[in-house]
């Protein structure tokens, strides 16, 4: 199931913006992105997305921004004359001397006040920054729940659809029983008139297949089973995606059967839109948790 959420905070100086998506998946998959130093949010962000979401690939971005007045420039004039006395060295053996520019991109050069933040000012910070990310993970099984909603009615419709599909294939003529009837008496008579004539077990043998292939009756009953538990699953209001998703399996091998059986022209039209039916249904399901 997809879906979008995106929250923002603010806290002494230090602003964060929170971003998570998520896109259809099998299983269950957490993926978070978040500057160097905030790798606690992680645990966060996956103790949360557990609680909420079953199903899906799921995003997470942090980003994090201090402005000057929170954490001011400062020059680190210490390390710097340990580089620049490293520099003369290498310069001495023939390089180039450095760049000023490159001087000040070395880590530590400039101290941006984040070193010397507090451990109770961090927690703070953490425990604020946390309580965003579950506000845009809140946000997303909102979205994700409303997409439900809509879906639900879709796959409504296809079960409509397939329960009616399954109804016309019961109607059909060729399975009435007086056609059926005439249909076996006429293939068990060319089987008497066959030359040579067929032994006796043989003749059997072709005669218990004719009648077990015009028989469709069970396919239609598994079939109406199945439309039952797929209402009472969609009933439930939870996390059924997996369920749906292997009941869309016995969907199919009940309408390739009745598609191999049918010898009639309407049954097979009918058992050819049950399978294409079938497989929107299955294709929904994969956007559901």
């Amino acid at each position: 199931m997809t879906g979008f959420a995106r929250a923002e905070g603010a806290a002494g100086g230090t602003s964060w913006i929170v971003e998570v998506k998520s896109v259809n998946g099998r299983a269950l998959d957490l993926r978070t992105r978040q500057p160097s130093g905030f790798d606690a949010i992680e645990a966060l962000a996956r103790a949360e997305v557990n609680r909420l979401i079953r199903r899906g690939n799921v995003t997470l971005n942090l980003t994090v921004n201090r402005t000057a007045a929170a954490a001011p420039l400062r020059l680190n004039r210490e390390f710097l004359a340990q580089v620049l006395e490293l520099a003369r060295e290498i310069e001495g053996a023939g390089a180039a001397p450095p760049r000023i520019d490159a001087l000040l991109s070395v880590r530590g050069v400039i101290d941006t006040g984040e070193e010397t933040e507090q451990p109770e000012e961090r927690a703070e910070l953490e425990a604020a920054i946390g309580k965003t990310v579950t506000q845009a993970i809140l946000a997303l099984a909102s979205a994700r729940a409303a997409e439900g909603a809509r879906l639900h009615a879709v796959l409504t419709g296809h079960l409509d659809e397939i329960a009616s599909l399954t109804e016309a294939a019961a109607s059909t003529a060729a399975l009435q029983p007086a056609t059926l009837r005439d249909k076996l008496k006429t293939q068990v008579q060319a089987l008497l008139d066959a030359v040579p004539a067929l032994p006796e077990e043989r003749l059997a043998q072709e005669a218990a297949l004719l009648i077990a292939k015009a028989d469709v009756q069970e396919e239609l009953d598994r079939l109406r089973a199945h439309i039952a538990q797929a209402r009472d699953m969609l009933a439930e209001g939870a996390a059924v995606g997996r369920r749906l998703d292997f009941l869309c399996q016995e969907f199919n091998r009940e309408a390739n059967t009745l598609c191999s059986k049918s010898a009639d022209v309407e049954l097979t039209r009918i058992g050819l839109s049950l399978k294409a039916t079938i497989e929107q249904f299955r294709e929904q399901v994969q956007n559901i948790e």
